[in-house]
C-alpha cells in the first residue's frame, strides 16, 4: 500500500518488521486509488534548464520566511562542489562536540540549501539516523529558535531526498510534545508543519495518520487551545493545510468527514484570510473524496445513476454508455445549501478590514471552492466558459509548468494538497526534485 516507502526499500534500505507487516496487508476501498496512494518511485531525470514557470500564488509560501536563510546557489548546484560541502555539513551536523549554537545553525543553513538545490540521496543513503539523532536533538533543546526551525526543515528535506520507514517512529513523538509544549508559536507552526512530511513519508501507518489527523483536527476546532496557542492564527492555518496534506493518503474518507467539516465550516467565519482559505480548501477536498469512480464488475442501481456528479456533457463525471464516471458514496456534509450560501458570501467579500491582496484571494479561492462544492468533480481553477475552438468548457486551468515544455496539471484538490505540501519543504528547488527525486515526481502522477 505504501508505495513510496517501498520504493525507498527497494533502494536498498533494511526492511522494517513494521515495513513488512504493511506490505503483506491490504485494505479494500471505493476510493481513488490514483489520489490515495503513495506511488512507487523509479529513476528519473529530466534534460532541461532550472526555470521555473506558471504557478499560482498560493502555493508559494514557506515557514517563517525560512526560505530567505537558505536561498538556492544555482552555480553552486551546477558544479560538482556542493557534494563536497555536503560532506563537510554532514560531519558537522553529526559531531555536535565542541558545536556552537551559531555554528550548527550555519551547518543546518548550508545543509538545507544543498538538499533544496541539488537531488543528494546517494551521498546521504545511510547517514539519515545519524543526522536524524542530530536534527532532533536540536528540536528537543530548542537553544535557538532559528536553529530548532532549522532543524525541522533540515529533517523534512532529509525525508523528502530519502524516505525512512524507521524515521516516524522516532521523530513523529518529540515533534507532537514540541507541538504541544513550545512556547514559542513560530517552533509549534514548524513543528506542525514537519509533523506533515515525516508522518506522508517517514513510515506511518493508515492508523497513525488518522491518529494524526485527528491530532491537527483538534487544534483546529479549538483554534490553538489544544497546543496552548490561543486565538493565534498560524497554527491553526499550519494544522489545517496538514490535515489536507495527509488526507490525500486515505482512500475511505467517510467516517471522517462529518467531524472535520464540522469544524472546518465554523473556521469560515475566521477574521483570518489564511484560516478560512486553509479550511475552505479542506471542504472542496472532502467533497472530492465523496465521489468515486465505480470499481471494476460495479453494478449501479438506478439511485447511483441519479447520484453521478453533474448533469452537463462536458462534466468529466456525466453518465455514459457505460454508467457515471463518478458515483456518490456519501454525503460529504448534511446542510450544503447553507454552506453554498456562505462560500459564495466569501466569494464576493468587500471589507475595509481586509487588505486587497487578501481579498483578491479570498475572491479567487471561494469561487473555486463553491463551485466544486456544487460540482464535486470540478477541481481548482475551473472555468465555465465555453471553448469557441471545441465547443466545451475550458474546465480546470491551473498548471504548473516545468521548463519550456513540461505542464503538470493540476485538475483536482488532492493534486493541488500535494503540489503544496512538497513546496513547503523544497521552495525553490521544487522543479530540481520533480525532475529527478523519483518520491516527488510519483506524489505527483
Amino acid at each position: 500500500m505504501h508505495d513510496l516507502r517501498r520504493q525507498a526499500l527497494e533502494s536498498g534500505k533494511t526492511v522494517s518488521r513494521k515495513a513488512k507487516s504493511k506490505q503483506s496487508s491490504t485494505t479494500s476501498s471505493k476510493g481513488n486509488s490514483a489520489a490515495n496512494s503513495r506511488p512507487a518511485s523509479k529513476a528519473v531525470s529530466r534534460a532541461g534548464s532550472d526555470d521555473e514557470g506558471e504557478l499560482s500564488d498560493e502555493t508559494s509560501f514557506s515557514v517563517n520566511s525560512i526560505d530567505e536563510m537558505i536561498a538556492t546557489d544555482d552555480s553552486e548546484a551546477a558544479t560538482e562542489a556542493w557534494k563536497l560541502e555536503l560532506a563537510d555539513r554532514i560531519e558537522e551536523t553529526i559531531d555536535r562536540k565542541r558545536s556552537s549554537v551559531l555554528g550548527r545553525e550555519a551547518a543546518l543553513t548550508a545543509y538545507i540549501r544543498i538538499l533544496t538545490s541539488a537531488y543528494a540521496d546517494v551521498e546521504i543513503r545511510g547517514k539519515e539516523m545519524d543526522l536524524v539523532a542530530s536534527f532532533l536533538k536540536s528540536i528537543k533543546t530548542e537553544t535557538s529558535e532559528k536553529e530548532t526551525i532549522l532543524a525541522m526543515k533540515a529533517l523534512a528535506m532529509t525525508l523528502i531526498t530519502s524516505p525512512s520507514d524507521a524515521i516516524y517512529d522516532a521523530a513523529a513523538p518529540l515533534l507532537k510534545r514540541t507541538i504541544s509544549d513550545s512556547l514559542s508559536i513560530p517552533i509549534k507552526s514548524a513543528a506542525i508543519h514537519t509533523l506533515g512530511t515525516c508522518t506522508f513519508y517517514g513510515g506511518a501507518s493508515d492508523d497513525e495518520i488518522l491518529e494524526n489527523m485527528t491530532f491537527l483536527l483538534e487544534i483546529v476546532s479549538s483554534d490553538g487551545h489544544f497546543i496552548s496557542a490561543a486565538d493565534e492564527p498560524a497554527p491553526v492555518v499550519t494544522a489545517l493545510e496538514e490535515w489536507g496534506f495527509l488526507a490525500t493518503l486515505i482512500e475511505d474518507l467517510s467516517a471522517e468527514t462529518e467531524d472535520a467539516m464540522d469544524a472546518f465550516v465554523e473556521q469560515l467565519a475566521s477574521s483570518d484570510p489564511s484560516v478560512q482559505i486553509a479550511a475552505g480548501e479542506n471542504i472542496a477536498l472532502l467533497f472530492e473524496k465523496s465521489y468515486t469512480p465505480p470499481e471494476e464488475n460495479e453494478i449501479l442501481s438506478d439511485s447511483d445513476d441519479d447520484d453521478a456528479a453533474g448533469s452537463d456533457p462536458d462534466d468529466p463525471s456525466a453518465p455514459t454508455a457505460t454508467g457515471p464516471r463518478f458515483v456518490k458514496r456519501y454525503a460529504a456534509y448534511r446542510r450544503t445549501d447553507q454552506l453554498l450560501h456562505t462560500l459564495g458570501d466569501l466569494a464576493t467579500l468587500h471589507s475595509r478590514a481586509l487588505s486587497k491582496k487578501d481579498k483578491k484571494s479570498l475572491h479567487s479561492s471561494f469561487a473555486d471552492i463553491r463551485n466544486s462544492v456544487e460540482h464535486p468533480t470540478r477541481g481548482p481553477r475551473y472555468q465555465n466558459a465555453i471553448s469557441h475552438e471545441t465547443g466545451k468548457r475550458y474546465g480546470s486551468r491551473m498548471a504548473v509548468r516545468i521548463h519550456r515544455d513540461g505542464v503538470m496539471r493540476i485538475d483536482r484538490w488532492w493534486k493541488l494538497m500535494r503540489l503544496k505540501g512538497l513546496r513547503r519543504v523544497l521552495q525553490g528547488g521544487f522543479v530540481t526534485h520533480y525532475e529527478r527525486n523519483g518520491v516527488v515526481f510519483e506524489s505527483l502522477p
